[in-house]
């Protein structure tokens, strides 16, 4: 079992950039793509990001293309989400996952998942 523990999400104004997190604590990521996905309020839980198990490879919805950057330390166990010039449309819960299986859109690729972190932009 992956347990994966995100960090970083907080209440932030429109423009302004803000980075998360995920950890697996006592776990290796290396074999993994490993991707975020966000749910808002009134919104079904979707794609936002996903990098390949080696860090080559980035995947982006097209509403963040520019504005989000995915890296990954493999040696630390850590992926991060830069997230620049955040709007409110941004807002919601984010999610971290693990995925053995290399089709990163899909959540049925991943295996493991966070527990979720909140991100909120003012207007």
């Amino acid at each position: 079992q992956v347990h994966l523990v995100e960090s970083g999400g907080g209440l932030v104004q429109a423009g302004e950039s803000l980075r998360l997190s995920c950890t697996a604590p006592g776990s290796s990521l290396s074999m993994y793509t490993m991707g975020w996905f966000r749910k808002g309020p009134e919104t079904e839980r979707a794609f936002v990001a996903a990098i390949g198990p080696l860090g080559t490879s980035t995947y982006y919805t097209e509403s963040v293309k520019g504005r989000f950057i995915i890296s990954r330390v493999n040696e630390k166990s850590t992926v991060y989400l830069q997230m620049n010039g955040l709007t409110p449309g941004d807002t919601a819960v984010y999610y971290c996952a693990a995925a053995s299986k290399s089709f990163p859109y899909s959540e049925d690729s991943y295996d493991y998942w966070g527990q979720g972190t909140q991100v909120t932009v003012s207007e």
